[in-house]
């Protein structure tokens, strides 16, 4: 009865506030047999395919104790939601990148097993190629690819998941894919980052025909040397205007009411 009692209460306080931070970086699979947890090692191997790794912190009390988890921590007095997310990310990796944007809120009563109700306001960030030249495991920190995660603690596995569809969905319509390979790329490159967040395998003149015919890329004029290969140009994504940013900015005149009439 006292230990019913005792989850009823914790039950009925309020809820435990933290930030979780989905970081993801670009990768390649080689490593998933291999055992190598460096990001940035894996890219050696050219005959891998691309892959998507994120970073996971193995839990040092209960509950799961022992199991892997998203980098976070509670929310601290006069600290802004972005900088607790930020500094989650910085003592887990040590860096800090340019694209870090709030997820979705999860506070699921199932999620807190009995405990205190947990309300997780989870970030995504996403590391340019650049960023991950140093990129390392510690003791209680590892990369994995995101197609071969441990098992993991409370709902993290479901944020993963909506992190990974949101990127998905993204890269389709936006330059999302230039956080995670730069300002500038190849085609080639462009592509391995698209077939890294899809888990596919894309064909590379399909590809180019369909990018070169968005109208989303322009080229830079410059030329990216690559070994014994000829020079492959350099593209950069074109500013787009949305949808209400164009109608806004239509000339108009007035009616023959005197209304203000859009053209």
């Amino acid at each position: 009865m006292l230990v019913s009692a005792n989850v009823s209460e914790r039950q009925s306080e309020p809820p435990d506030i933290g930030v979780s931070v989905v970081i993801l970086a670009l990768g390649r699979a080689s490593a998933e047999e291999t055992g190598a947890t460096d990001v940035a090692a894996t890219r050696s191997d050219h005959d891998a395919r691309p892959a998507l790794w994120i970073p996971l912190v193995r839990r040092i009390k209960q509950p799961f104790l022992g199991d892997w988890a998203l980098p976070g921590g509670n929310l601290q007095s006069g600290v802004s939601l972005e900088d607790a997310a930020r500094s989650a990310l910085e003592s887990t990796t040590q860096l800090r990148p340019r694209y870090l944007e709030q997820l979705y809120t999860f506070g699921d009563p199932s999620r807190s097993h009995g405990g205190l109700p947990m309300v997780s306001i989870v970030y995504w960030a996403l590391i340019a190629t650049t960023e991950t030249t140093q990129l390392t495991s510690g003791e209680n920190v590892r990369w994995f690819p995101t197609s071969d995660l441990p098992t993991l603690a409370f709902d993290h596995d479901e944020i993963i998941d909506y992190a990974l569809t949101r990127v998905r969905n993204k890269v389709e319509y936006t330059d999302l894919a230039t956080r995670l390979v730069g300002d500038t790329f190849t085609l080639s490159q462009l592509r391995e980052v698209h077939e890294a967040i899809t888990g596919t395998t894309l064909d590379p003149a399909n590809f180019r025909r369909k990018m070169l015919a968005s109208g989303m890329l322009e080229p830079t004029g410059t030329q990216l040397s690559n070994g014994k290969h000829r020079p492959a140009m350099l593209y950069r994504y074109v500013a787009h205007e949305s949808p209400h940013q164009a109608h806004k900015r239509q000339p108009h005149h007035k009616g023959p009411l005197g209304n203000i009439m859009r053209e």
